[in-house]
C-alpha cells in the first residue's frame, strides 16, 4: 500500500514539476507565456496578484441569485401554483395572494445574500489595496499587492505579511534565515524558519544587485499543497536546488527578522493558499435537504396520482383551452 501511495506522489510529480519558468526582473519574458483557456481563447498563463472571493457582481446577482433560490423544491412548488391560480378554469384564488408572500420570501433571502456579498467584496478590496515594497529599477517603492506580479522582486519587514508566494532570496539574518508564523494558514503558533539559498545569500548584498539579478525559477505548477515544492534556480549558466524550506507563502507574517527579499513565483490565485481556498458552492443544510424530499414527496406522487385515476378533467380542461376558430 505504501509503494502503491509513493508511485502515485512519484507520478504526479513528474506531471507537474519544472513546467513553472519564472524570470526575476523580466516581465516582458512572463508575459509571454499562455495557456489555453477555452476553444480558440488563451490568456496569460501567470496570473495578477488580486483576489476576488466574492459570488456575484452588479450583472449576475439577480440571475444567479434566482437560479440558487429556486433550487429549493418548495419554492418551485409555489411558483407552480402561482402559474395554476393564473388560470381562470381552475383559480379557487386570485393569483397575487400566493405571489406576493413568494416575492417577499425571495427578497428576504436574497438581501441576506446580498449583504454577505458586500462583506466579501469589502473583504478583498481591502487585502488587494494592502501596501508592499516592489522593486521597480533600482529601488523599492511602495505599491500595492493588486500590482504585484510574478518575477517581481519584494522587500518584507518585520511583522509584514507575505503577499504572495516567494522564493527568499536573502535577508538580514545569518545566512539569510527569515523567522515566519503560519498562524493565518494552518493554524500553528509556533515560528519555522526558513533560509535562501547559499549563492543569493552571498552574491545579492545590495539593492544594486538585486536590481540587475536576472535568475530563473523553473519549479512545479500552482498546487495545493501547502508543504510540498520542488524547483531549481537558473543563474549565470548553474542550477541550485530549492524545496520548502526555501518559500516563503502568501498569508505568512515574517517574525524576528528585521528585513528580507523574496521573488515571486506564484501570485493571486495560484498561490498555495488560494489553491486550498476552493470555490464559493450553495450552502445547503440538513434542514433544506430535508425539506426538499418532502415537497417532492407530498406534491408530485399527489398529482400523478389524480391524473391517473381522475384522466377526464385534465382532458376537458386542454379541450377547453384549446383555441377555436371564429367564423
Amino acid at each position: 500500500m505504501g509503494s502503491l501511495v509513493y508511485r502515485e506522489e512519484l507520478e504526479e510529480d513528474k506531471n507537474s514539476a519544472f513546467t513553472w519558468e519564472v524570470q526575476a526582473n523580466n516581465k516582458a519574458y512572463n508575459r509571454q507565456f499562455k495557456q489555453k483557456a477555452f476553444l480558440c481563447w488563451w490568456r496569460k498563463k501567470y496570473k495578477r496578484n488580486a483576489i476576488h472571493t466574492a459570488k456575484y457582481n452588479v450583472f449576475s446577482f439577480l440571475p444567479l441569485n434566482l437560479y440558487e433560490q429556486f433550487h429549493r423544491m418548495s419554492n418551485l412548488y409555489f411558483l407552480l401554483i402561482i402559474v395554476l391560480q393564473g388560470i381562470p378554469e381552475i383559480s379557487t384564488l386570485p393569483w397575487f395572494t400566493l405571489f406576493a408572500p413568494l416575492v417577499c420570501l425571495l427578497t428576504i433571502r436574497a438581501t441576506r445574500d446580498l449583504v454577505d456579498d458586500i462583506g466579501r467584496h469589502r473583504s478583498d478590496r481591502a487585502i488587494n489595496n494592502r501596501p508592499c515594497q516592489i522593486l521597480v529599477g533600482k529601488s523599492f517603492l511602495w505599491r500595492k499587492w493588486k500590482n504585484l506580479c510574478v518575477g517581481d522582486l519584494v522587500c518584507l519587514h518585520k511583522d509584514s505579511i507575505v503577499p504572495a508566494d516567494l522564493v527568499l532570496l536573502a535577508s538580514t539574518e545569518p545566512s539569510s534565515l527569515c523567522y515566519v508564523e503560519t498562524a493565518d494558514i494552518d493554524g500553528e503558533t509556533n515560528l519555522k524558519f526558513r533560509q535562501a539559498p547559499t549563492i543569493t545569500h552571498h552574491e545579492l548584498t545590495n539593492i544594486r544587485k538585486m536590481a540587475s539579478f536576472q535568475g530563473k525559477v523553473v519549479c512545479e505548477e500552482p498546487n495545493s499543497r501547502m508543504h510540498h515544492f520542488v524547483g531549481c534556480l537558473e543563474w549565470e549558466g548553474k542550477k541550485y536546488p530549492l524545496d520548502s524550506g526555501n518559500i516563503l507563502l502568501r498569508g505568512c507574517r515574517i517574525r524576528n527578522t528585521d528585513t528580507c527579499y523574496g521573488m515571486v513565483i506564484y501570485a493571486g490565485f495560484d498561490t498555495k493558499i488560494m489553491k486550498n481556498c476552493g470555490k464559493i458552492h450553495l450552502k445547503r443544510t440538513k434542514l433544506d435537504h430535508l425539506m426538499n424530499r418532502l415537497v417532492v414527496l407530498v406534491s408530485f406522487p399527489k398529482s400523478l396520482l389524480w391524473l391517473r385515476f381522475n384522466p377526464w378533467p385534465g382532458i376537458f380542461l386542454m379541450l377547453q383551452m384549446w383555441p377555436k376558430k371564429s367564423y
